[in-house]
């Protein structure tokens, strides 16, 4: 038996199983068990590598900030960071490492930081950047320099980042929308607001307004970012508005199936009245009903992207580089072509 057959029979990617069979975070307890029992049961066996090899491996500690109000202590329960961990957990592989995860509280970040490494002195570090401003980014990677921030991107920060085109994504969006006949939009800020946000937001609405279109006020809302809510006062909008737009555009798919279950709760047909695009392509994007159109980001290549970095780094080629992976969009159920009802430049 194989990784891809334990991953086929638990449902879950071979970034889970792995990580799973070897012990390392990024999955929760339940998704565990459930991979340790099926390969139990089909005696799988893992390929070992020599001890020589163990005990030569240097160490690569993958820095995650909690905050109370985006990465809390179940990160591993949020798609899109468990996905990255695993590719990064995987294509560690190629390299003489081991990854360490550590989790440190946002507040004293940098102090945490000195002190594991006092501890345990790793050869380069990943600085998950989602949540993490310019000050505190400054501050690390003046203390240490093998060093990639990833998911956030700083242009004026003289250091190594692998981010999403957050941009592009969100301009990708918009044109998907106007190409299918859409000129009444609305628009789903996310909850609080992240440099990631605020780029997609940026990008949207360029092509918006390059398209002469405008957003009405009255169709920008405000959504929590990472957790599907059920209750808002969305609904009270929802049941009581007759000038709706004809599709909504949300800053990630967190958002978008909240949207989706708002609507439904409202009576209100996705995408027959309201087509929903949303952004990262989660898991849970190809399971809601209906299945959700996206922006997909390729986590694999950021993971592969931030080893090359940081691999250059630990070998003394001190030029940073700023890397921002491109998104496409995937269309599935939660969107429609629709008649234009007027012209626009």
């Amino acid at each position: 038996m194989k990784i891809e057959d334990i991953a086929q029979l638990a449902n879950v990617s071979k970034s889970a199983v792995s990580l799973a069979i070897n012990g390392k975070p990024g999955v929760s307890d339940e998704t565990r068990e459930k991979i340790l029992a099926i390969a139990k049961e089909n005696n799988y066996k893992p390929l070992r590598s020599t001890p020589n090899r163990i005990n030569n491996k240097s160490t690569i500690r993958f820095i995650i900030s909690k905050s109370p109000d985006l990465i809390t202590e179940q990160y591993y329960n949020l798609p899109f960071f468990n996905e990255l961990i695993g590719h990064l957990s995987s294509s560690i592989s190629d390299y003489p490492y081991d990854l360490v995860i550590s989790t440190f509280d946002e507040r004293t970040l940098l102090e945490e930081l000195e002190a594991a490494e006092k501890v345990q002195k790793s050869k380069g570090i990943i600085l998950l950047g989602t949540n993490i401003d310019k000050s505190n980014i400054n501050l690390i990677r003046k203390n240490f320099k093998n060093l990639v921030i990833i998911d956030t991107h700083y242009p004026d920060v003289d250091a190594n980042f692998v981010a999403i085109n957050n941009f592009l994504g969100g301009y990708l969006a918009a044109e998907y929308l106007i190409d299918n006949g859409h000129n009444k939009i609305g628009y789903v800020m996310g909850i609080p607001r992240i440099a990631n946000f605020k780029e997609r937001k940026k990008g949207f609405f360029s092509k918006i307004k390059n398209d002469g279109l405008s957003i009405s006020e009255n169709h920008i809302f405000k959504l929590p970012a990472m957790k599907i809510q059920e209750g808002s006062e969305l609904n009270e909008f929802l049941l009581n508005n007759d000038d709706l737009p004809t599709a909504i555009f949300c800053e990630n798919d967190y958002m978008a199936i909240s949207l989706i279950r708002h609507l439904k709760n409202s009576n209100i047909k996705v995408p027959e009245q309201i087509s929903v695009v949303g952004f990262d392509d989660i898991p849970e994007s190809r399971v809601t009903t209906p299945e959700l159109t996206t922006i997909q980001v390729d986590k694999k290549e950021m993971a592969i992207q931030t080893l090359v970095l940081l691999e250059k780094q630990i070998q003394k080629h001190t030029t940073h580089k700023h890397i921002q992976v491109n998104t496409s969009l995937i269309e599935r159920g939660s969107s429609q072509q629709i008649e234009r009802t007027t012209k626009w430049k």
